[in-house]
């Protein structure tokens, strides 16, 4: 079963009609990213709603902007309130603005995160499918499951699992960041 079909099969949420190939393409085009596959064959075999899913159909364009936003501003929040620094980004400037400057240039080539519930999410691009989907609270990063199936079972407790397997982080700079 796909994840989709596991969501629905288990009752547990509202689920409305998949979003079309169409919609896919215009919520890409106004958001300026690529759903991965995976996450796209999701939302094409049913879109949940309510509490903690995106409403990539008729949800608060602002909203969803914002919940696009929150990786990325969530670390320069810890990057200036709880002195995190990331090494690959090399060594941290004396002030405050030139280590934002930084954090700013480096998260650009970094992965964009795109919501999947709540604070949980996968990576952005075509062609990419399989990433373990993550909670992402500012540096706060968790694998929630080893593919979206995985999460649905470690998030609802719905469907197999990848039985007991520990997530494996793939998503380059995000994964760094893991706990």
């Amino acid at each position: 079963m796909t994840a989709a079909d596991l969501l629905a099969a288990s009752g547990r949420f509202s689920i409305r009609p998949g979003l079309s190939d169409a919609e896919l393409a215009a919520v890409e085009h106004e958001f300026a990213f690529s759903f991965a596959d995976d996450h796209r064959a999701f939302l094409a075999g049913g879109l949940p709603f309510g509490r903690g899913w995106p409403d990539w159909r008729d949800g608060d364009r602002a909203a969803l902007r914002e919940r696009l936003a929150l990786p990325v501003d969530g670390v320069l929040f810890d990057v200036v309130q709880n002195d995190f620094w990331y090494g690959g980004w090399g060594p941290r400037p004396a002030s405050e603005e030139a280590a934002l400057d930084v954090a700013r240039t480096g998260l650009v080539t970094a992965p964009r995160m795109i919501p999947v519930y709540a604070h949980r999410y996968l990576p952005a691009g075509r062609g990419a499918h399989g990433h373990p989907v993550m909670s992402i609270y500012q540096t706060d990063i968790v694998c929630y499951g080893n593919d979206l199936e995985d999460f649905l079972h470690r998030e609802f407790g719905i469907g197999p699992g990848s039985g007991g397997e520990p997530a494996r982080p793939t998503v380059p700079f995000w994964s760094r960041l893991v706990l």
